[in-house]
C-alpha cells in the first residue's frame, strides 16, 4: 500500500515537472482571454508576439551559450550597438538597408568572436569575459555619434544635415506582415525553429550539449571542446545582432539607450525554457514558450492597468516558478552548469 502511495506521487510529481510551466501558460492566457476584452482582439494577439520577439531571439542566443554551460552578459549591448550601426549605415553614410544589414550582421560575428577570444583563448570566465565586453560595446557605440542617438534629418557637427534616412523596406521588418501575422513573429518562428533542429537534429548541437554536460568527458569522447564553445558565442551574438535589427526597425531611429534592458528579460526567457517538459536543459521551444508567456502576462497586466512597476516583481514569480519546477521538483538534475 505504501509503495501504490509513493508511486502514485511520483507519477503526479512527474506529471507537474514535465507539464506544469505549459499548463501555467495555458491556464495565464485564458484568464487574461476571459476577463480582458481587450486582449480578445486578434491584433492584441499580434502585437504581442511582435513585441516578445525581440526578448525571444535574443533569448535564443543565450540558449546557445547555456547550451556550453556559460551564459552571454552582453547581447543586450550588442542589440543596443546593432541599432545605432543600422541607423548610422543608413542616415550618416546614405546606404541601403541590405547594406546596413549586412554591418549589423558582421558585428554580431565578430563579437561573437571576440567574445570566444576572451573565454576559449584566454580562459577568462564567461560571466567576467562577456561582462567586460558588455561595458566596452555599450562605451564604444556611442563613440561614433557623440553620445547622441541618430535619427533622419538629424543636424551633423559641421552643420549639415543628414541625408540618408531608415528606408521603407528596412522599416518593414518589423511593421510589415504576411496577412495578420508580423514579419517580426515570422523571423523569430523560423529562428526558433532553426535553432531546434541545430540543437537536437545535428551533430553539432549535440556536442554542445555534452560539452555543458560534462566538458572533460566531452574531450575524452573526442569532441572538440573549445571549438563548440567558441561557436555558442557567436551564434549568441549574432542572434543579439538579429533582435537589434528588429528593434531598430521598430523605434525608426539608432536610440543610444535600446538594448540596455534587454539583457535580463531574455536571460529569464531562456532560464524559464530549462522547465518546460522537464528538459532540464536550455532548449529553443521552451525558450520561445518562456517569451510568450511573459509576454502574455505583461501584456494581460497591462491591459488591466496594473502599474509598470510591479511588472518586473511578476517576471521575478515567473522565473521563480520555473526554477522550482527544474531543481526543487524535477527529480533529473539539471544539465545547465559551468564549463569554465
Amino acid at each position: 500500500m505504501k509503495n501504490t502511495i509513493e508511486k502514485k506521487e511520483f507519477v503526479a510529481r512527474d506529471f507537474l515537472v514535465k507539464y506544469g510551466f505549459i499548463m501555467v501558460t495555458v491556464f495565464a492566457f485564458i484568464a487574461f482571454y476571459s476577463t480582458q476584452d481587450t486582449f480578445r482582439i486578434s491584433t492584441t494577439f499580434f502585437s504581442m508576439l511582435k513585441y516578445t520577439s525581440v526578448v525571444a531571439i535574443t533569448g535564443l542566443g543565450i540558449t546557445f551559450a547555456m547550451a556550453v554551460g556559460g551564459l552571454d552578459l552582453s547581447v543586450g549591448a550588442v542589440a543596443g550597438m546593432s541599432v545605432t550601426l543600422s541607423a548610422m549605415t543608413m542616415v550618416i553614410y546614405d546606404k541601403s538597408a541590405p547594406v546596413a544589414v549586412g554591418v549589423v550582421l558582421l558585428a554580431g560575428l565578430l563579437i561573437g568572436c571576440f567574445n570566444a577570444f576572451l573565454i576559449v583563448g584566454l580562459k577568462i570566465p564567461d560571466l567576467l569575459a562577456t561582462l567586460a565586453s558588455m561595458f566596452a560595446i555599450m562605451g564604444l557605440k556611442l563613440v561614433p555619434v557623440r553620445g547622441r542617438s541618430v535619427s533622419s534629418g538629424m543636424m551633423m557637427e559641421d552643420g549639415t544635415t543628414a541625408k540618408g534616412k531608415f528606408t521603407d523596406g528596412f522599416l518593414k521588418i518589423d511593421n510589415g506582415s504576411v496577412g495578420p501575422i508580423p514579419f517580426a513573429v515570422i523571423i523569430w518562428l523560423i529562428l526558433t525553429i532553426a535553432c531546434w533542429l541545430f540543437l537536437t537534429r545535428t551533430t553539432w548541437g549535440r556536442a554542445m550539449y555534452a560539452v555543458g554536460s560534462n566538458p572533460e568527458a566531452a574531450l575524452l569522447a573526442g569532441i572538440r571542446v573549445k571549438f563548440y564553445r567558441s561557436l555558442a558565442y557567436v551564434l549568441s551574438s549574432l542572434l543579439a545582432s538579429i533582435s537589434g535589427l528588429i528593434l531598430a526597425s521598430r523605434i525608426g531611429q539608432g536610440d543610444i539607450s535600446a538594448g540596455n534592458s534587454l539583457l535580463l528579460d531574455s536571460v529569464a526567457v531562456a532560464l524559464v525554457g530549462t522547465s518546460v517538459l522537464a528538459m532540464g536543459k536550455p532548449n529553443a521551444w521552451g525558450t520561445a514558450l518562456g517569451a510568450f508567456l511573459v509576454g502574455v502576462v505583461i501584456t494581460g497586466l497591462t491591459i488591466a492597468g496594473f502599474p509598470y512597476y510591479g511588472q518586473d516583481v511578476i517576471k521575478g514569480a515567473v522565473l521563480l516558478l520555473a526554477l522550482i519546477f527544474s531543481f526543487t521538483l524535477s527529480r533529473k538534475k539539471s544539465r545547465f552548469i559551468s564549463a569554465t
